[in-house]
Formats: structure tokens, C-alpha cells, sequence
């Protein structure tokens, strides 16, 4: 049996650096510059997250998680070789990464990560859960058009946020995310896909939204940088066609207070929480407080 990470709520290695004072946490704080950006604009791209070590020890755990009879394969909310709608092109996405592996446990303790979503949730950040996206060379699938919030509406109020790190170089040509800058002021739209028509959503929207549609930003990155972006903006990703990789690891969080509308089971294999109680308990870490720190 492997061994399941998420029962350790605190760095497993010491691939990260845990600040021990608050002139250590400055050089993370983003500026209100970029607080204001994000207000405006829905997203934030270019915020330095990994160094070359940290996305070298990444990398090669993600490349275990290729291998069919890879261990703790048990521990995944979901994994999906391809979740791609056409046969030609390829779309890797699972959950859980942080039950399987130490570097992919330690990310969401990442100094860099924790201070710029405490200060874009406003407050202390609890984890919700992890997602791979990996698009091969030269026939990667596409993440259709969508919000994160339609899929998450068995928790509220909307309070979260997602962090989508590079582990290779994210450009137009292999398939960064593409957003529609201001479409976080938007109300939820109905879900139309996460992995199949791009041209899907041209359904739900209204004229005037289809007007601001024309006009997507890529966010192109260097590896080892995020970007960030409220539960309400729309995005996605085209095809990779290039001959380089596009990976990507994504931390969703949310404000510590948000509370379960469900009384099923939020992720596969993880206990209910009943509908109204709060969001915590070892799969959803308090991952820090500001307050700490201040």
C-alpha cells in the first residue's frame, strides 16, 4: 500500500523554504498593482512560483504518473489517461496528485503560492483540491471553454481561486490558457464541456458576451510561473500541435468559511461533509493564515 500524503498537513522535504518571519514573506507579496489587475481583469498571470530545481523534482514525478501500474494509483479522484473527445489528440487531467507523491504534496505549500492567494481570497486559504493538464507534443487536446465554479457549486459562497503553474514554457503555440479578460463579472453559465467543443459555448452566451468573446488573452508563461484566476472567469486552452510538452499542475483553494451545499461525497473516496458544515478536515487543509505572518 502507498503511502498517502494527504494525511501530512505541513512540508514533506525541504524542496520549499517555509519563511520563519514577515520580512521572509515580503519577497512573495504581490503589489497592489496586481491586486488591482485581478480585481479588474479576472486573472494574473507571471508570478514566479518554481525554481528549475523544484520543476526538475516535479517533472519527474509527474512521469511516473504516465505509467499504467504506477503506486498509489488507488489514491486518485479521478485519472484520466486521455479525457480528449476526438481520437487524434491527447488531454491528460487527474486529481489527487497531492496524495501521491512528496513534491506534489509540498506545491501546495509553496511560499509563493499561499501569500498571493491569501491576499486575492482576502483571508486565510484552504485547499480544495489539485488537477493535472498535460498536452503532449504535436497532438495535444484542447480544455474547452469554461468557469471553474459550474463544476464546484456543491460548495459556497463563491469564494475560490485556482493557480494554474507551468512546468514547461506556456505559449499561444502549445496551448497556454486563454482567457476572456472581465468575464469574472459574469453571471455562472450552464456547463457545455470541459474537453470537447470549443465552439460550444457560443450557445449560452448573449450577444454582448459573444462580442467580449472575440477578444481572448493568452497567458503565456515561462515554467515554473502561475497564473491565477477567479471561479467565474472563462477560460480554456487550444490544441498543442508544436513539438514541445505542455504540463501543468493547478491548486484550487478556497477562503477558509466556505461550506458544503452536499451531502454526498465532494471528491471521490473523500468522506461527506453534510450541507452547511464548514470545509476542513485532512482534505482540505488550512494551508495558511496571513494572520501569521502579519
Amino acid at each position: 500500500m502507498a503511502r498517502d500524503w494527504s494525511e501530512l498537513h505541513e512540508l514533506a522535504t525541504d524542496l520549499f523554504a517555509w519563511p520563519t518571519d514577515a520580512d521572509g514573506w515580503e519577497q512573495y507579496r504581490l503589489t497592489q498593482e496586481q491586486l488591482d489587475f485581478f480585481n479588474e481583469q479576472g486573472y494574473l498571470a507571471g508570478v514566479k512560483i518554481l525554481d528549475a530545481k523544484q520543476i526538475e523534482v516535479l517533472r519527474s514525478e509527474l512521469a511516473e504518473f504516465f505509467e499504467a501500474d504506477h503506486q498509489g494509483r488507488e489514491l486518485w479522484y479521478e485519472y484520466h489517461t486521455n479525457e480528449s473527445t476526438t481520437p487524434e489528440t491527447v488531454l491528460f487531467h487527474a486529481l489527487g496528485a497531492w496524495r501521491l507523491r512528496p513534491a506534489f504534496h509540498d506545491v501546495l505549500w509553496a511560499p509563493g503560492f499561499v501569500m498571493a492567494a491569501s491576499q486575492l481570497l482576502g483571508g486565510p486559504v484552504r485547499f480544495w483540491h489539485d488537477q493535472l493538464f498535460c498536452k503532449p507534443a504535436k497532438h495535444g487536446g484542447v480544455v474547452a471553454w469554461h468557469q471553474d465554479y459550474s463544476y464546484w457549486t456543491r460548495t459556497k459562497p463563491i469564494n475560490h481561486l485556482t493557480c494554474w503553474i507551468g512546468l514547461d514554457d506556456a505559449t499561444n503555440e502549445n496551448g497556454c490558457v486563454q482567457y476572456i479578460p472581465g468575464s469574472h463579472k459574469w453571471d455562472l453559465l450552464p456547463i457545455t464541456g470541459l474537453a470537447g467543443n470549443m465552439e460550444a459555448i457560443r450557445d449560452v452566451l448573449d450577444d454582448q458576451q459573444w462580442e467580449q468573446f472575440q477578444h481572448p488573452v493568452g497567458a503565456e508563461l515561462k515554467a515554473g510561473e502561475a497564473t491565477f484566476h477567479h471561479p467565474l472567469m472563462v477560460h480554456g486552452s487550444f490544441e498543442n500541435r508544436v513539438d514541445r510538452p505542455r504540463r501543468a499542475t493547478v491548486i484550487n483553494a478556497f477562503r477558509d468559511g466556505v461550506v458544503s451545499d452536499k451531502n454526498e461525497e465532494l471528491l471521490t473516496g473523500v468522506p461527506p461533509i453534510a450541507v452547511g458544515q464548514k470545509m476542513e478536515g485532512p482534505f482540505f487543509p488550512l494551508l495558511f493564515d496571513p494572520a501569521s505572518v502579519a
